[in-house]
């Protein structure tokens, strides 16, 4: 049986009930975060409405991208990317270049830039922060809040803490100098740094109230926190000593921007049409086509930045059998899903990888839906008649998932076909990320959003056995292979471009065959604005909002 979907035309109907919702919308959006682009400090005003609140402001203290976004606006990191994904400085005067056979990397810093407390930034001050993350007996090594992750992307990303951490010291040279020793070469290190979790925190901030500086962060970046209304609204300031150079727009400064959590796409979308939002992010495939139709308002797409995918819980009956594994790859209908519920800029993914990432092998075909083939698998596996089992879908959309039931259900209805009962489970998102950390799915739904062009960091991520932890796992197929983590230990140590590039396509090759998960798709989220916005920009990962004006 072939499942056909209908869409809802946008051109009337779409448009027409977004806007009648609207009327109502703009109360809400005046009630939850004051009516868009009001002069709340003498400057202008910028409301965004996006689907999710943050989880922790403390950047190596947390996983998601809706706190990577406020993160990004309020700390600086070292280094940072351009929108093509080349390497810029940051807080360092300039990008260094390798010492010792890349086993050492001094970093310059910028002067005269102070941190929102008025401390000053200085070589200490990042000394400070790379030893409270590095070193598990360092006196501030803990906090960010009731969802913290425990400092895991410093344990992924440099292989563990203390003797296990590939950075084997770092020290001041000078009193605006830094020099990081490695226990060998990394080929990552430079593009690791860049990343919003490696945002340069106020020492001083930290050793007043470590465990409440996730709720009140002091960085160095363009806005400073005004306020946090947990779950209601996120109330940032314009920093006027910023050290970076803002472009300026046709129209006044953005001095206030406010970060409403909207769970539901379509009530976002129409405050946005009320009145009661100037930009919404989020939304579904529908609703974008109906807003680039509707006058005063437009719609900005990122790159592909995002990647999302079907995680098969190895550790499951019975998914240890890859047959079976397989089988569920073809019996998923893949393009009729990034079609119906991802947009047109979206693409059906083959390798599982980031689309935009520096090694992503685009040879790597999808996996083509052939239900006839599933079944056959399912038979050589000792199933002839199917099984039971659950499919897991996040209630919030994502930039990488706009409607997580929606391609559940059609995902259900294809398991169906080939005689897999799936029943659907969901849950909203930090409970969902809890659960399936600890390998409690038997398939979920889930993805990411890059933080740059690297490609060790999503491969070792997802599919390094080191990375499938009995709690919050974020190889959420528990997926354990010796080859692959022998490839990208190699991929790691080594700095030559093309032989990166040919470790990192057997990596994906081998994961592609044994699908552990089942990539959906490269995804390109669209950002929807009043076009009375100027400047709005649409970094790798996050929204650069220090040139907004209106």
């Amino acid at each position: 049986m072939t499942h056909k979907l209908t869409r809802t035309g946008p051109e009337l109907t779409r448009r027409g009930l977004l806007q009648l919702a609207g009327a109502g919308a703009v109360l809400l959006g005046a009630a939850g975060c004051g009516t868009a682009g009001r002069a709340e400090t003498g400057g202008a005003t910028f409301v965004y409405g996006r689907s999710a609140d943050a989880t922790s402001l403390d950047p190596m203290n947390q996983t998601d991208s809706e706190s990577y976004a406020v993160i990004h606006q309020i700390f600086d990191s070292l280094l940072r990317y351009a929108p093509d994904g080349t390497l810029l400085p940051a807080l360092a005067a300039a990008v260094p270049a390798p010492e010792n056979e890349g086993r050492q990397y001094t970093f310059e810093l910028r002067e005269d830039v102070r941190f929102h407390d008025g401390t000053p930034l200085d070589a200490e001050a990042v000394v400070f922060n790379f030893r409270r993350w590095r070193e598990s007996d360092h006196p501030y090594h803990r906090g960010g809040g009731p969802q913290s992750s425990k400092f895991a992307y410093y344990k992924n990303l440099f292989g563990g803490f203390d003797d296990k951490s590939v950075i084997s010291g770092v020290e001041a040279v000078g009193s605006h100098a830094v020099r990081f020793t490695l226990r060998e070469p990394y080929g990552p290190f430079l593009p690791t740094l860049a990343g919003a979790q490696f945002g340069i925190a106020s020492p001083t901030a930290i050793r007043q109230d470590v465990d409440g500086f996730w709720e009140r962060p002091v960085g160095t970046g363009p806005f400073t926190l005004a306020s946090w209304e947990h779950g209601s609204k996120i109330t940032l300031r314009r920093n006027e000593s910023w050290w970076g150079k803002r472009p300026t727009g046709p129209g006044r400064p953005v001095d206030t921007v406010v970060l409403t959590p909207m769970p539901d796409s379509t009530a976002r979308v129409a405050a946005l049409v009320g009145g009661g939002l100037d930009a919404v992010n989020g939304i579904v495939p529908q609703d974008a086509d109906a807003i680039r139709d509707t006058s005063g308002f437009t719609v900005v797409q990122h790159p592909q930045e995002c990647f999302s995918y079907f995680a098969m819980n190895t550790r499951r009956a019975p998914f240890q059998n890859p047959l079976v594994r397989k089988a569920i790859a073809h019996a998923i209908d893949l393009p009729t899903i990034v079609e119906h519920f991802f947009g047109e800029r979206a693409e059906v993914a083959g390798a599982p990888l980031y689309g935009i990432s520096a090694f992503v092998d685009r040879s790597i075909q999808p996996h083509p839906h052939d239900p006839e083939l599933a079944r056959k698998l399912l038979a050589e596996a000792g199933l002839p008649d199917g099984f039971r089992t659950s499919l897991w879908y996040m209630s919030t959309a994502r930039p990488y998932l706009p409607d997580g039931k929606g391609v559940a259900q059609v995902a259900q209805a294809n398991l169906a076909d080939v005689g897999i009962t799936a029943e659907l489970v969901t849950y909203e998102l930090a409970t969902y990320s809890e659960r399936t950390g600890k390998g409690l799915h038997d398939i979920a739904i889930y993805g990411g959003t890059t933080i740059g062009v690297d490609s060790y960091f999503p491969l070792n991520y997802w599919y390094a056995s080191a990375s499938a932890t009995p709690e919050s796992s974020s190889n959420l197929s528990f997926y354990q292979n010796s080859q692959v983590d022998a490839l990208l230990a190699e991929a790691r140590v080594t700095t030559d471009p093309e032989e990166q590039r040919a470790l990192y396509a057997n990596v994906q090759r081998i994961v592609h065959d044994e699908v552990p998960v089942l990539p959906i798709a490269y995804v390109s989220p669209p950002v929807a604005l009043r076009s009375s916005v100027a400047g709005f920009g649409t970094n790798i990962a996050m929204d650069d909002l220090d040139a907004l004006s209106r």
